[in-house]
């Protein structure tokens, strides 16, 4: 029991000293810099999960409008692509349909 008592006051101590005079690198690591970037990524996590359930939400209201979802995405899938590629997907879909007799 003392043991433990002990690694408390030592752990206690240990903090006392850091808040007191807080090493600005541990094991050649810049802490605040390092802090700095795991808390903006942790933000930038947040505002992504918020963003996620904002898109499913407006998945939701184009689905209760009477859309179809997977047309919906593919619309926007092909919105983010260049003319010239989309062109090049459709001729080939148009072609390996043929191919198949549909």
């Amino acid at each position: 029991m003392s043991t433990s008592i002990y690694e408390d006051q030592e752990a206690q101590a240990s903090r006392a000293r850091q808040a007191a005079d807080p090493d600005p690198e541990v094991g050649g690591i810049a802490v605040d810099r390092l802090q700095s970037i795991i808390e903006r990524i942790e933000r930038l996590e947040e505002e992504r999960k918020a963003l996620a359930n904002d898109i499913k939400d407006i998945f939701a209201e184009a689905k209760s409008a009477g859309f179809d979802i997977k047309v919906v995405r593919q619309l926007i899938s092909l919105r983010r692509k260049e003319p010239a590629e989309v062109e090049e997907q459709e001729t080939l879909l148009d072609l390996y349909k043929r191919a198949l007799g549909m």
